[in-house]
C-alpha cells in the first residue's frame, strides 16, 4: 500500500512540475481551464455579496491603472477580457483571480496615495494570476492532503502507539514548514513579479516602496514572520529595494516608447 501511495504521489508531482516567472519550480496540478472556471465563480459570487462602488471617477481611476498593466502582461494574459470592480470595503485589499478578474477595495485608496502606489498593488496581484500562484497553493493543498492520509494509513498498519498525537504533529509540521512558508514564497514572488509589469507599464517603481511604507505605518501588531502568510513590511520594502536599479531601466525604457501614464 505505501508503494503505491508513493509511487502515485510522485506521478501526481512530475506531471504537474512547471517553472515561474522568476524560474521557481512549481507544482500545478489543475488546467487553466479549471482555475479560470473557478475563478470567475468565485468572482461572481462576490459581486452578489459584496456591495460595489459605483462613483464613476473612482473606476476610471482604477480602470486606467489596470489598463495600463494588463497591456504589459504577456500576450495570453493580455488578451483576455479583464472585469474590474471596485468594492465598497474598508480594508485596504486588492486581489486577482485567474479568469481575468481584478477586485479594488475602496479602503485601499485611503493607503494607496497615488497611481503608482495603487499601481504597485494591483501589479502584485496581477502577478499571482500570471505566476499561477491560486494553482500551486490548490495542489499544495491537495498533496498536503494526501500525505496525511497517506501517514495516518501507514500508522494505521502499523499498529503504531500515539498514532493520533503523531498525526497532530504532523499537521503542524506541514503548516508551519511547508504551507505558510509557501505563502510568504508567493507573496515575494508577486511583488517582484508586479514591480516589473509596473515599471514596464510606465508607473513609478519607488511608489511599490512608499506603499508599504504606508502599509507598515497603518498596520496593527503582527504575528511573527514565521507563523504569517505575508512577510513584513520591511521584509518587502528590502526585496522590493533589491529590484530597483533594473526597475527603474524598465521604466525609462517604456517612457521612451511613449508610456507614461496619467491616472487620476
Amino acid at each position: 500500500m505505501k508503494k503505491i501511495l508513493t509511487a502515485l504521489a510522485i506521478t501526481l508531482v512530475l506531471t504537474g512540475c512547471k517553472t515561474s516567472p522568476t524560474g521557481r519550480t512549481q507544482i500545478t496540478l489543475y488546467s487553466e481551464q479549471k482555475m479560470d472556471e473557478m475563478g470567475v465563480a468565485s468572482f461572481a459570487q462576490m459581486k452578489e455579496q459584496q456591495a460595489i462602488e459605483a462613483d464613476k471617477a473612482i473606476n476610471s481611476y482604477v480602470r486606467c491603472i489596470a489598463d495600463n498593466l494588463i497591456a504589459q502582461l504577456p500576450t495570453e494574459y493580455a488578451n483576455q477580457q479583464w472585469e474590474v470592480v471596485v468594492f465598497e470595503d474598508d480594508s485596504a485589499n486588492a486581489f486577482a483571480l485567474p479568469g481575468g478578474k481584478i477586485g479594488v477595495h475602496t479602503g485601499l485608496l485611503e493607503v494607496a496615495k497615488n497611481q503608482h502606489q495603487l499601481a504597485a498593488v494591483m501589479g502584485h496581484e496581477v502577478g499571482h494570476v500570471i505566476a499561477q500562484h491560486a494553482n500551486e497553493r490548490v495542489s499544495q493543498n491537495s498533496l498536503l492532503q494526501f500525505g496525511l492520509q497517506a501517514s495516518n494509513v501507514a500508522l494505521q498498519m502499523g499498529d503504531i502507539q500515539y498514532r493520533d498525537a503523531i498525526m497532530q504533529g504532523l499537521g503542524v509540521g506541514a503548516q508551519f514548514g511547508v504551507a505558510l512558508p509557501f505563502s510568504r514564497s508567493h507573496e515575494s514572488e508577486a511583488d517582484i513579479i508586479g514591480l516589473e509589469l509596473m515599471a514596464k507599464a510606465g508607473f513609478e517603481p519607488q511608489g511599490s516602496v512608499e506603499l508599504w511604507q504606508n502599509m507598515a505605518a497603518v498596520s496593527g501588531e503582527r504575528p511573527p514572520e514565521f507563523m504569517s502568510t505575508h512577510p513584513a513590511p520591511q521584509s518587502r520594502i528590502a526585496n522590493l529595494k533589491n529590484g530597483m536599479i533594473s526597475a527603474n531601466e524598465l521604466k525609462q525604457l517604456a517612457w521612451q516608447a511613449g508610456y507614461k501614464p496619467q491616472c487620476k
